[in-house]
């Protein structure tokens, strides 16, 4: 995949892979795809290399939505970019899969930052203030039997998004599951998460996969 990358997007790391490992051991062949939070567009794309009938990505950011249409066109992958809202883009569109990688590091305030250096990270006190919205409101975006796969740290509750899943008339499950160490933003926070109790004494997380499924 090739990806260009302009200032005030945010790089693809290693939970975006974990992710689009996920999409690519899905069948996608003739699905429609959403992907949420798009940023670079790499997950858009990787859904595209699936076979993905239709792909459509979204993201508040004007220079996410440029880099995503560049990179689409770089891989020659056809995706519908919009710029919106999470879930609030899509309008009454409904699909087989929901992918997203929002925000989810947790900040010092609720309040979602607006700097472009911050907001491709930081989710609010608990990481959960995109997290929840997705989890809430998938399921008004899916086609009967359709699934979300979201990617998070396990420093933001794998329990939480699970039940809120479930509350929400979806299954739940890990899909995927990899430990490793804090990544350089969590690692320079982490004193400020373990007294807030969202951190144990190690210096390191899982980065999870979870995926949600509507039933048919």
């Amino acid at each position: 995949m090739r990806l260009r990358i302009p200032p005030g997007v945010h790089r693809p790391r290693s939970d975006t892979w974990l992710l689009a490992r996920a999409i690519h051991d899905t069948d996608l062949t003739g699905a429609t795809v959403a992907d949420l939070c798009t940023g670079s567009g790499a997950l858009a794309i990787a859904a595209a290399q699936a076979r993905a009938a239709r792909v459509v990505a979204t993201d508040t950011s004007w220079r996410a939505v440029l880099a995503a249409r560049l990179n689409a066109a770089l891989n020659r992958c056809a995706v519908e970019v919009r710029r919106g809202d999470l879930l609030g883009a899509l309008g009454d569109d409904r699909f087989d899969l929901l992918v997203s990688n929002p925000p989810y590091v947790p900040a010092s305030t609720d309040a979602l930052p607006q700097h472009r250096s911050s907001t491709p990270l930081d989710g609010g006190r608990d990481g959960r203030a995109l997290l929840d919205r997705v989890c809430r409101e998938a399921r008004n975006h899916l086609r009967p039997g359709g699934s979300l796969l979201l990617v998070q740290s396990s420093v933001c509750g794998e329990r939480e998004t699970c039940g809120l899943l479930e509350a929400h008339g979806m299954s739940a499950e890990v899909h995927a599951r990899r430990r490793g160490p804090l990544g350089p933003v969590l690692r320079s926070r982490a004193a400020k998460l373990r007294a807030r109790g969202l951190l144990g004494d190690a210096d390191e997380e899982d980065l999870l996969v979870i995926r949600g499924r509507l039933a048919a």
